[in-house]
């Protein structure tokens, strides 16, 4: 496409958004910004953008929802989810749903500028260790859903928060990385504990290591 892509970003949480939107700076054409998965769909649809950076996790619904909702009617808006979650099932979870890429958060500025642009042209792109669950999904037994009654349990925020926990993250670490309170996030974990009936973080590790959710 010629000129700037216009781009629209959804994201429950402000900090976030401002900060997406400062680190994009001239590269694109912010058009507006929602918090929730019934604001972005009603903004999306009035605005029509050519690239929506859609978050994954939201309270009230996530970026799927939004994605389900507004393809529908204007199936010519891109998505391109922007998450934390480099887990295999949020990724093709997306991908199912329509959405042209994912990337994780700790992509640099300049690679998601050119990650947007790309999406606007049509492109499909991915973070380099997420490609690989895609092709996996589409090219083994796509028809075939896994499930696991123990993951089932937990909210995508408790998986998100049981994943940095077993990467090594401390907790202070994880707040950060989801913008969340240390409070919160040992609240988390206490309920991932209860839930999965475990003692220590030593046990949710070696639990997630198993699962491949690291």
């Amino acid at each position: 496409m010629t000129g700037q892509p216009r781009v629209f970003l959804v994201d429950d949480h402000g900090m976030f958004r401002a900060g997406v939107r400062a680190e994009l700076g001239p590269a694109v054409d912010v058009v507006g910004e929602a918090a929730t998965v019934a604001e972005a769909v009603t903004s999306i649809l009035t605005l029509r953008p050519d690239v929506v950076l859609l978050d994954v996790h939201m309270p009230d619904g996530g970026g799927q929802a939004v994605l389900e909702a507004v393809r529908t009617v204007a199936p010519e808006v891109r998505f391109l989810a922007l998450s934390v979650s480099d887990a295999a099932e949020d990724v093709i979870g997306l991908i199912r749903a329509g959405a042209r890429g994912y990337v994780t958060k700790t992509i640099s500025s300049a690679d998601l500028a050119d990650a947007v642009r790309r999406v606007a042209d049509g492109d499909a792109v991915f973070s380099p260790r997420l490609a690989g669950f895609v092709l996996d999904a589409f090219t083994q037994r796509p028809e075939t859903v896994v499930r696991d009654p123990e993951l089932d349990l937990l909210t995508n925020r408790e998986r998100e928060v049981l994943r940095l926990l077993a990467r090594g993250y401390a907790y202070k670490e994880i707040a950060s990385e989801l913008f969340i309170a240390v409070k919160t996030v040992e609240t988390h974990v206490s309920s991932v504990l209860r839930k999965l009936q475990m003692s220590n973080r030593y046990e949710l590790s070696r639990w997630a290591a198993d699962r491949r959710l690291i």
